[in-house]
């Protein structure tokens, strides 16, 4: 029987005090039991958000929070700015396009950091910008977008500033309020330890001021309805009951352990994945990289062979590239419930499918230089 080891960015493994809820009987979503639950998950997420602001939760993974963030701030015409370095800031203009907004990208090349200056710059030769949409953690490459520096720029403006922080809360040191962010979505599926099903967003007054003068048609999206609903203490349509159960146990234990110990944590595995990667000659991707995935370029001959070999041989599964970086890159998971035993066997196996590839390697490199890390602390 083949054990199986999550190391993906998305989805992560799940706590078995986390999977045990969603094992309980349903509830029915309109009833009091189910009222007090939602309340005390929606306390939850402000406490991770790091927001006074109510956040709202809706069926559906994180692209649908950032495309309820367009909808609910937008009209067709309006004009914005997203400062894209990867996949996901991309998705960011092929929604706005959707939707008939026109898209000032200030993109970098996958791999480097979005610049503030840029996103200024912009701002400053457009003063009909509405929004900048960026991403916090950019999983497909593993690099980490200076979204304070980004805040202060855009607090300046009329515009607000909405960030995709789908895979970096809870797992790298996020202030919503502090660092003036308008607009925060996430998803159920990474940081928080549980299964895809449940997205996140909060608004700002700032962000609810602009809501007001938004004409594109929404309905499910409608983030006016689920500000209604959310006073009564739950969802304006039915809501995934279990994930939600589960939710309001693994925001318990986040708040159990504290925010701050659990991105220190993360901080360490980080230190730990990229010694790991370079101890066997890998070099890392990322100009700033992030401290909930760790990218390493692989050879081109065998980069497309590591990820399957991985989770078929040994049962670890890790990501690779995405669009150009498909078979370049692999991506290692620090985040949600993965542990310092879990990327020690991820380093284990992976020496042996380098070398099984034939990718000449000194075998016990990779997970005796992640060790050192982990034993400095």
């Amino acid at each position: 029987m083949k054990k199986q080891y999550l190391l993906t960015p998305g989805p992560t493994p799940i706590p078995p005090e986390v999977a045990l809820k969603e094992a309980l009987p349903i509830l029915h979503h309109r009833t009091s039991e189910f009222a007090a639950i939602y309340k005390d998950a929606a306390e939850g997420l402000k406490y991770v958000f790091q927001t006074k602001n109510d956040v709202y939760m809706l069926a559906g993974s994180g692209t649908g929070a950032m495309e309820m963030a367009v909808v609910n701030l937008l009209s067709p015409g309006d004009e914005i700015i997203v400062a894209s370095c990867g996949n996901f800031g991309d998705r960011w203009i092929k929604i706005a396009e959707t939707y008939g907004v026109k898209v000032t990208s200030v993109s970098v090349p996958w791999g480097n950091a979005v610049k503030p200056a840029e996103i200024e710059k912009a701002l400053k030769a457009n003063s009909n910008i509405k929004a900048v949409y960026t991403t916090f953690t950019e999983t497909s490459t593993g690099v980490v977008n200076d979204i304070k520096s980004i805040g202060e720029i855009v607090a300046k403006t009329n515009a607000v500033l909405v960030v995709d922080s789908i895979s970096g809360l809870g797992g790298q040191e996020f202030r919503t309020d502090e660092w003036k962010v308008d607009v925060n979505v996430c998803g159920s599926q990474k940081g928080l330890m549980l299964a895809p099903g449940l997205a996140f967003i909060s608004f700002s007054e700032k962000a609810w001021k602009l809501a007001e003068t938004s004409k594109i048609p929404k309905f499910y999206y409608d983030i006016k309805k689920y500000k209604k609903s959310f006073a009564s203490n739950e969802t304006p349509f039915t809501p995934p009951v279990t994930l939600i159960v589960a939710l309001r146990e693994s925001l318990r234990m986040i708040k159990e352990k504290g925010i701050e110990n659990m991105w220190n944590d993360y901080k360490l595995l980080a230190k730990a994945a990229r010694a790991g990667m370079k101890a066997i000659g890998l070099e890392l991707f990322g100009e700033v990289p992030c401290e909930v995935v760790t990218s390493a370029k692989v050879p081109e001959e065998i980069g497309g062979k590591i990820v399957k070999t991985l989770r078929e041989k040994y049962g670890v599964s890790i990501a690779g590239g995405q669009g150009d970086l498909k078979g370049k890159i692999i991506r290692f998971a620090h985040m949600g419930y993965i542990g310092k035993a879990d990327l020690l066997v991820g380093f284990a196996c992976l020496e042996m499918v380098l070398a099984e590839l034939g990718m000449k390697i000194e075998k016990g490199k990779a997970v005796a230089a992640a060790e050192e890390e982990l034993i400095k602390g």
